[in-house]
């Protein structure tokens, strides 16, 4: 059978499984082994897959950095941590439109599925006693939330992308880093200003309060900030950079009296399903390698009369409407790249950039169902201006990598 009826038909069955609430990677490895079946792969080909996937270091670092992930995140929320920088931030900026802006903007630094749900209540603190519409909150949350998705260091999707492509993740976290600054101009101007919020007055912080509060933000944003340093300034494997700040921070929590659980965080931290989705998608990839079907799938992107980067961005942003998941568009997109053009930066930015946008537009992700739930708002009302803000990010975006390297010409 021909690979170009086969590819779609893989992809739409593993939409539709994700949708169906079947694990990403059981679904990603469903449409593996349809092509692997009908396009010509034998038992050797997944016994070579296996072997290949054990034995590549991308798949432990990966698995290691995603796990001290969620230990950094446990860490945080069970010290009181992270509670107290969102206190301290709230009190600190003397702006209900900074506040709104920015608190989702900075709680989005470490990711969480459904994390806009954390920070919509500070939203609605926020806008107490002001006339701001329930679209309007809801929109700010959910875009702000997001808006490190392009250059964060521990977003899941970012790693998984390096991890695929060979692409050391500071390299495509300083490369995207931009779109970030951007992002929140973006909104700003589209969603914050045009709002009618008088300031209240605010008391003056005692010499104390000054004291908590720069505690507070420091014990929350140092082991971020250190992570990416440490990956930037001594290029180490996430992982490695990952777990060295996460058992830093252990005596550093309990030296400022923090409540730290060592066990407690090492279990909590262990999310099998997540962990085995991340190795079934790298197993299918190894799959896809080891019959040759990531040959056959360059070849027919190869004679296509369009650009390869515009096919491949275009499909990045339809699977991730689909899916709503980073780690979906992200595990069907990328092993493309990866043959294309293994280590393109501008590729992979190009790719991620266009599949995020397609995941921020879709009923299907998470957070924002959550936050159009929370506030009670109109779906579409509160769609209306995240849409626009996508056209206008992408088109910036794209004329951007036009006129810097003419990729998509």
């Amino acid at each position: 059978m021909s690979i170009t009826w086969i590819l779609p038909v893989s992809l739409v069955l593993i939409v539709v499984l994700i949708r169906r609430k079947i694990p990403i990677g059981l679904s990603i490895l469903a449409g593996g082994f349809l092509m692997w079946a009908t396009l010509g792969g034998t038992f050797l080909n997944l016994w070579e897959a296996v072997l290949a996937t054990v034995e590549k270091p991308r798949t432990y670092d990966l698995l290691f950095a995603l796990y001290f992930v969620m230990c950094l995140e446990i860490q945080l929320r069970r010290s009181g941590t992270l509670q107290g920088m969102v206190a301290a931030l709230n009190r600190i900026f003397h702006s209900t439109k900074v506040t709104i802006a920015s608190m989702p903007a900075f709680l989005g630094l470490l990711p969480s599925m459904g994390g806009a749900r954390f920070s919509a209540p500070i939203v609605e603190q926020a806008c107490k006693g002001h006339e701001v519409p329930a679209e309007s909150k809801a929109a700010i949350n959910f875009w702000f939330r997001h808006i490190f998705e392009f250059c964060n260091p521990i977003i899941p999707g970012m790693l998984l992308a390096c991890g695929i492509v060979g692409i050391h993740i500071s390299d495509l976290a300083v490369h995207l880093f931009w779109l970030t600054v951007f992002a929140y101009a973006a909104g700003w101007f589209i969603l914050v200003r045009p709002l009618k919020i008088h300031e209240p007055e605010r008391t003056p912080m005692s010499s104390e309060d000054r004291r908590k509060y720069a505690l507070d933000i420091t014990l929350a944003f140092l082991p971020i900030f250190a992570n990416i340093f440490l990956m930037i300034a001594f290029g180490l494997p996430a992982a490695v950079s990952m777990g060295i700040v996460v058992a830093g921070m252990v005596p550093v929590l309990m030296i400022f009296h923090r409540k730290v659980d060592v066990g407690e965080i090492v279990k909590g931290a262990f999310d099998w399903r997540l962990l085995l989705n991340i190795v079934a998608i790298f197993y299918f990839i190894e799959i896809l390698t080891a019959s040759g079907i990531i040959d056959q799938i360059t070849a027919m992107f190869r004679a296509m009369p369009f650009p390869v980067p515009v096919i491949l961005t275009m499909t990045s942003f339809v699977i991730g409407i689909l899916t709503g998941l980073s780690q979906g568009h992200v595990a069907m997109v990328m092993p493309i790249v990866a043959a294309l053009a293994p280590g393109d930066l501008v590729l992979t930015g190009a790719v991620l950039v266009f599949g995020v946008a397609g995941q921020m537009i879709t009923p299907t992700h998470v957070c924002l169902t959550i936050t159009v739930d929370y506030f009670k708002s109109d779906f579409l009302k509160t769609l209306i201006p995240i849409v626009i803000l996508e056209v206008i990010l992408l088109t910036v975006f794209t004329a951007w990598t036009l006129v810097s390297t003419g990729y998509f010409g």
